[in-house]
């Protein structure tokens, strides 16, 4: 392909001023979760800041546990691993299988 070295820098707009920063710069787009991943009677408790919208399976996988092999619930009721976070959570992660 051949590029043209034209004056198409001058038919431009001149650059617009400084606007506001979008959301996903604002500190507000993140939010916090508390995992508490239930194994042999004790509970392994971690605190993530994640961009709002991260999906279940995502902040699973940052606490370093399988998603696939997890039942996760909030406010006891099952949640799908697809499911967006937007809001402040806890997330209680019962491991559905183990090594052996």
């Amino acid at each position: 392909m051949r590029m043209h070295r034209g004056s198409s820098k001058d038919a431009r707009d001149p650059p617009g001023t400084a606007g506001n920063l979008p959301l996903s710069a604002s500190p507000a787009a993140t939010v916090e979760v508390v995992v508490e991943i239930a194994r042999a009677g004790r509970v392994d408790r971690r605190e993530l800041r994640i961009p709002r919208g991260t999906l279940v399976r995502a902040a699973l996988k940052q606490v370093g546990q399988a998603p696939e092999g997890s039942a996760v619930l909030v406010d006891e009721t099952s949640v799908p691993l697809d499911e967006p976070i937007l809001a402040p959570t806890r997330l209680v992660v019962v491991p559905t299988f183990s090594g052996g």
